[in-house]
């Protein structure tokens, strides 16, 4: 299942080894190199964010988003998005890379729970989804 990953996640992930963020990232970019999706926007977000953490200074931003990149493909997103419409880009990223979930912990995105056909699901409920054995099948007698 496609789920595309916020740029908190990637920020979060690249600040916090052993976080809840860094195992997801570690989980859905080990899984498949160059198979999960990402937007040239949410990157963006992500080298804009990084800038603000004290351990990042220039070129280790950089670096950080070259390897994220690396690991990601890159689908367009059509529209223009402000830097500040994170619900509305992330929407269309998720559309874009046929995907029906973002993972964030961003606070306001999962207070929206669901925007019109994506649902924003925080980095621990995914983890515990992705852990959950599927139910056994329904015996009948």
């Amino acid at each position: 299942m496609e789920i595309i990953l916020a740029p908190d996640i990637f920020v979060n992930a690249s600040v916090a080894l052993g976080s809840p963020p860094e195992q997801v990232v570690r989980r859905v970019l080990g899984a498949r190199k160059g198979g999960n999706k990402t937007s040239e926007w949410i990157l963006a977000r992500v080298h804009q964010m990084l800038k603000a953490v004290p351990a990042f200074k220039g070129d280790a931003v950089t670096a950080q988003v070259d390897l994220i990149r690396g690991l990601v493909h890159i689908v367009p997103v059509p529209g223009d998005h402000p830097a500040d419409a994170w619900a509305d880009a992330l929407v269309a990223a998720a559309r874009a890379a046929g995907a029906i979930r973002v993972v964030t912990d961003h606070p306001d995105l999962l207070q929206l729970e669901t925007v019109e056909d994506i649902e924003f699901m925080s980095s621990e409920a995914w983890l515990v989804e992705a852990a959950t054995p599927p139910p056994a099948p329904v015996q009948h007698h």
